[in-house]
């Protein structure tokens, strides 16, 4: 049987009690907002611990029928059964809440940059790079999220040489931030006269976004030059006549911006730029508490392939656990919660097992 904390749990019921009490009295509204934030963040288990101690009661009130001598058997045959599908809820409570108590990412709440860039195989990459835009773009939409395209490159024959997007709603970086790495398609290109299977491949980067007080970006840390630019135009793209590119001299890395808005172009290089430095610190730390356990799902390397999408054979497979889905008309289409929550219950395992170490 799996032990909880009871102590913690009842402190945290009573914290969401007391938020309650303070957010019905009708404070100022900054102060409502920091006190809903808490409270989204402790409903969830709260939710479940209440179900809990409600069916630890209620085995309590069938656990005294049973032992009383006075029970009619055919009571005590109904209490039995009654009593083993408690059993049966609180295990699984039990599992739920101790996922619930593990140390949360404090990034998992935050919107995400979500870049994705075509890689080997040329016109076919960047098509590949449209197709997997299109799956999030769907994604997002099916969660209630919201996606706003902050650059585009298209490719020559369609799809994108590289798109950046701002992905914001509830849980966004939790759910997406196993979505890094190289992902590979194999499948016949429209302009292959001889059907040959051909495997091209993009890069996707998920990165939480920063806030100012992550990350501290001094002036003379940045080289910013500004020059004439025009884009293609298209869905995704505008006719642009200045572009802004801001280098970050200590780390090396480079956000390349345009739009029609010269104050614009800079203000969104700069959040780029502060999410891919706080996703540098984040690496860093995450690989230095993985020398001493690992509990990531692969490795979170841009360079690691992770993902296969067989078109032929409609198969999808997730290299990191093993996963092998023959769906994949249905994930290409935005139903990713089969692949994404696989990932998230072989992290969570991975958490509890070294929890228990």
């Amino acid at each position: 049987m799996i032990e909880l904390p009871t102590d913690k749990m009842d402190q945290l019921v009573k914290r969401f009690a007391l938020l309650e009490s303070e957010m019905a009295s009708g404070p100022d509204s900054e102060t409502y907002v920091r006190l809903a934030s808490e409270y989204s963040e402790l409903e969830d288990i709260v939710a479940k611990i209440r179900a809990y101690q409600s069916a630890m009661a209620e085995r309590g009130d069938l656990r005294a029928l049973l032992d009383d001598p006075a029970t009619e058997r055919e009571m005590r045959e109904l209490a039995q059964a009654e009593l083993d599908q408690t059993d049966d809820k609180l295990e699984a409570l039990r599992k739920d809440i101790r996922i619930l108590l593990l140390p949360r990412d404090a990034a998992d709440a935050r919107n995400a940059i979500l870049e994705i860039r075509a890689g080997t195989g040329g016109l076919e990459a960047a098509l590949f790079a449209g197709d997997l835009f299109r799956m999030y773009e769907r994604y997002a939409a099916s969660r209630g999220w919201k996606m706003d395209v902050i650059s585009a490159s298209e490719g020559d024959a369609g799809g994108f040489k590289e798109i950046i997007a701002m992905v914001s709603g509830k849980g966004v970086f939790s759910r997406l931030k196993f979505e890094s790495g190289v992902h590979r398609v194999q499948r016949v290109p429209e302009t292959e006269a001889g059907g040959r299977i051909h495997t091209s491949a993009a890069t996707v980067a998920v990165l939480p976004q920063a806030e100012d007080v992550d990350i501290e970006i001094r002036d003379q840390d940045l080289r910013i030059d500004t020059m004439r630019s025009s884009g293609a135009g298209g869905q995704h793209v505008n006719t642009t006549d200045s572009a802004v590119r801001i280098t970050h001299i200590p780390s090396g890395i480079v956000v390349l911006q345009s739009e029609k808005s010269q104050h614009q172009n800079r203000a969104r290089a700069m959040e780029i730029l502060r999410a891919r430095l706080y996703d540098a610190e984040r690496q860093k730390a995450a690989d230095e508490r993985a020398e001493a356990r690992r509990v990531q799902v692969g490795s979170g390397d841009r360079s690691e392939r992770i993902r296969t999408y067989n078109f032929p054979q409609g198969r999808l497979t997730d290299h990191r656990i093993n996963l092998t889905l023959y769906k994949l008309d249905r994930v290409i289409e935005g139903e990713l919660d089969d692949v994404i929550d696989p990932l998230i219950a072989d992290y969570q395992t991975k958490l509890l097992t070294a929890e228990s170490a």
